[in-house]
């Protein structure tokens, strides 16, 4: 399987129509630096642009997925003292444009959690479409122990948990595992371990790999605008999208169907593959 350029901690893979985006940053448990996220941003890029693409997977090398912000760097900026043109608050807001384009991304993002999701890694966590999570996976928004708070990953956060629940663990800095985070909807599946977690991987990216690749991108962007525009209009376009995918990928897929056959972009993975696509060395 093909790499793309490999830089900043972000180890990227292109395996069957799949994106795996895989952070590796040991001395800072895989913390999202400014240049990692610059990579992680040139993923999302990638996916954006190549429409083989079919989803886009992250992970963290090494049992972690993410501790979060870089604390070393935040000391850096801070000597940098206040200004009209704060250097900490442009740095922060810079996080929340790749936030951003991660959520609007018109591909499945999978975010596969093991170890610690902090503060920003849960945000990544909470901008996914599918988050699997081993059952020792942590999860918290820990930046309010530090004295600062979860500033760019709010909205996604409050998008995937609600406000209620947001604010609990927010106000508290509680750490929620794999269990517990199951039943508040941050998490969809657990695996027991890191092994199960290939498997499950493989399990919905096969799922993922029965639909048409432009019918997900389609219907992904078009969820994305429910609830931001009026309705009429809103359906006025997507009655013309549907007969745009009938027309594009639709006759095949109805034909497959009528056939009992697997339809012409059918993909399958299985754990071997997703592990191989992950692997740091």
């Amino acid at each position: 399987m093909p790499d793309l350029p490999h830089k900043h901690g972000v180890i990227v893979r292109l395996a069957n129509g799949v994106l795996f985006a895989t952070l590796h940053v040991p001395a800072t448990r895989n913390a999202l630096a400014p240049e990692v996220v610059a990579a992680l941003a040139d993923a999302v890029a990638q996916a954006e642009a190549d429409p083989q693409v079919r989803a886009l997977v992250l992970r963290g090398a090494g049992g972690i997925f993410s501790a979060g912000g870089n604390v070393g760097n935040f000391q850096a900026r801070l000597q940098a003292g206040a200004r009209a043109d704060d250097p900490v608050a442009a740095r922060n807001r810079q996080f929340g444009d790749f936030m951003q384009r991660l959520a609007a991304l018109p591909v499945p993002v999978v975010a596969a959690v093991e170890g610690a999701a902090m503060g920003g890694g849960m945000g990544l966590a909470s901008a996914a479409d599918i988050v699997l999570a081993t059952r020792d996976a942590r999860f918290a928004l820990s930046e309010t122990t530090l004295g600062i708070i979860a500033a760019q990953i709010a909205p996604f956060v409050v998008q995937r948990l609600g406000a209620v629940a947001t604010r609990r663990l927010g106000l508290t800095g509680e750490r929620v595992g794999g269990q517990a985070a199951v039943a508040i909807g941050l998490v969809d599946q657990l695996a027991e371990d890191s092994a199960g977690l290939d498997a499950l991987i493989a399990e919905w990216l096969t799922r993922i790999g029965r639909c048409g690749p432009h019918a997900n991108r389609v219907f992904k962007t078009l969820v994305g605008r429910c609830g931001q525009e009026p309705v009429a209009p809103l359906l006025d376009e997507a009655s013309l999208l549907f007969a745009q995918c009938m027309r594009r990928e639709g006759a095949e897929g109805v034909a497959a169907f009528r056939e009992k056959r697997d339809a012409s972009w059918t993909a399958r993975f299985d754990a071997d593959t997703v592990r191989a696509a992950q692997a740091v060395a």
